[in-house]
């Protein structure tokens, strides 16, 4: 089984993927942790990818590409894999597709999971998490059984992500749909793209994905 995960930031994209290493046991695999992991290694794209960020540079598509194709290789992905955050662009997607075909790798399918911008904004920018522990908490969804105190470790330090305030979650969100959007139609014209509801709970959502994959 081998599948993508789309949609915008607060999506659900995580939170789903982990679920279905659970169920499946496939990697997750996400950008910024084959990157992290390859500059550690000190693996040869690693050492690449290090130099362009410590110039202060972004890393290149050929890059990031190189570093997926490393990660691929590795014997936990042979019974399949959750690409989280891969491939973002039309660009990234053609290489994907030419790498994928190299490794004679086919993708099972692509889940688009589909929000409402306004509800999304709300999402994100309600949520916080323990300061001691990272349990995650919602200013309205998901609110500690105590006021104030988190439910796992008791602890009464929160704190929230700079980046979770509405502003920055619509650039983010017009970042996605300039950027990402495309691919909903380059995949649907391959037959891949398949989509549930990712305003519904997350049970709900958790249960369309495996509705999905039950009938590949």
């Amino acid at each position: 089984m081998r599948l993508i995960l789309l949609g915008p930031p607060g999506a659900g994209k995580g939170t789903q993927a982990q679920r279905l290493v659970e169920k499946h046991g496939i990697p997750q695999l996400s950008t910024g942790d084959m990157l992290r992991a390859a500059v550690a290694g000190e693996t040869e794209v690693g050492l690449r990818a290090k130099a362009v960020m410590d110039a202060g540079k972004l890393v290149s598509d050929d890059i990031v590409n190189a570093i997926v194709s490393e990660r691929l290789d590795q014997p936990d992905c042979k019974p399949g894999f959750i690409l989280d955050g891969y491939p973002r662009t039309l660009v990234q997607a053609d290489a994907t597709e030419k790498m994928l075909a190299s490794k004679d790798m086919g993708l099972s399918a692509v889940v688009e999971l589909r929000v409402d911008d306004d509800v999304l904004v709300d999402r994100i920018s309600g949520r916080y998490t323990c300061a001691n522990c990272g349990a995650g908490y919602h200013d309205v969804n998901l609110k500690p059984a105590k006021d104030g105190v988190c439910d796992k470790c008791g602890s009464t330090e929160f704190s929230r992500r700079k980046d979770d305030n509405p502003e920055t979650v619509r650039t983010r969100l017009q970042a996605y749909y300039k950027e990402t959007s495309p691919l909903l139609g380059y995949y649907y014209a391959k037959g891949l793209l398949k989509q549930v509801d990712g305003m519904a709970d997350i049970d709900v959502v958790t249960a369309q994905i495996n509705e999905i994959l039950s009938s590949l």
